[in-house]
C-alpha cells in the first residue's frame, strides 16, 4: 500500500513538473512574442505641396479621423501658401524636406547642388514653422541615387525616408478615388510596418476624396498611425 502512494506520489511530481515546464515552454513561444510585439503601423505621407486646392482637404480629412501624417514640401510652392504649411505643423504633423525645386537634372547634378536645395526648403520650413526639419525624402526616392549624394544628405544631419507602398496617384492616369483605396490596400499587403506614399499636389483631388477609406482600411486592420 505505502509502495503505491510512494509510487503515485512520484509520478504526480512528475507529471506536475512536466505540465509547468510545457507552459513555461508557452511563455516563451515565438506565438506569445509575436503577439506581444504585433503592433501594426502606418506612416502617412504627402509629397509636392503644399497646394490651395488638396492639401487644406486632406487636412480637414485628417483632423476628422483623428490621424497625423507627415508631408514632404516644395520649397518654391509655399510662397502665398504659408498659412497651410502653419497649419499642418500647428495640428500636429511632420513637415519635411522633400526639394526647393523639384528640379531633378539640377539638384542632383553635384552634392553640393542637392545640399543648397536642401537647405533652401529648410529656411523655408524654418521661416515659417520657427522650426527645421531633420527629415528627407529624395525627389523619386533615394532608389538608384548615386552613393555620393546619399552620403552627403546623411553626413549633413538628415535621415531620408522612402516608402514601401503608394496610393499610385503619381502614376495612375486620371485615378478615380476607388483605384487609389485599392492601390494603398493591394501595396500594402503582408506588411506589418507601411509607409505609404500620396502627393497633395493641386491635381490629385481624387487622393484627397480617397483619404478616409483608406485610413479606415488601416485603422480596421489593427494599424496605428505614425509620423516620422
Amino acid at each position: 500500500m505505502n509502495r503505491r502512494i510512494g509510487a503515485f506520489t512520484a509520478f504526480m511530481i512528475i507529471f506536475c513538473a512536466i505540465v509547468l515546464h510545457y507552459f513555461a515552454l508557452l511563455n516563451r513561444s515565438p506565438i506569445r512574442i509575436g503577439y506581444a510585439d504585433s503592433a501594426y503601423k502606418v506612416y502617412l505621407t504627402f509629397d509636392d505641396g503644399p497646394s490651395d486646392r488638396v492639401t487644406p482637404k486632406i487636412l480637414d480629412t485628417l483632423k476628422d479621423e483623428g490621424v497625423k501624417a507627415t508631408f514632404f514640401i516644395v520649397g518654391k510652392s509655399v510662397k502665398d501658401r504659408e498659412n497651410i504649411v502653419k497649419r499642418a505643423y500647428d495640428e500636429g504633423h511632420s513637415i519635411g524636406v522633400h526639394s526647393y525645386s523639384h528640379d531633378y537634372k539640377s539638384i542632383y547634378s553635384s552634392p553640393r547642388a542637392l545640399l543648397e536645395d536642401i537647405e533652401k526648403c529648410n529656411k523655408t520650413i524654418e521661416e515659417v514653422t520657427g522650426r527645421r526639419s531633420c527629415i528627407y525624402r529624395f525627389p523619386g526616392g533615394s532608389f538608384g541615387v548615386k552613393s555620393q549624394l546619399v552620403s552627403a544628405v546623411t553626413d549633413a544631419g538628415y535621415r531620408y525616408v522612402d516608402w514601401n507602398a503608394s496610393v499610385r496617384d503619381a502614376e495612375i492616369v486620371n485615378a478615380t478615388p476607388q483605384e487609389l483605396v485599392e492601390a494603398a490596400k493591394s501595396s500594402s499587403t503582408d506588411r506589418k510596418t507601411v509607409v505609404l506614399l500620396c502627393h497633395d499636389t493641386t491635381d490629385k483631388t481624387s487622393t484627397a476624396a480617397a483619404l478616409s477609406e483608406i485610413i479606415g482600411f488601416y485603422k480596421a486592420g489593427g494599424y496605428k498611425f505614425y509620423t516620422f
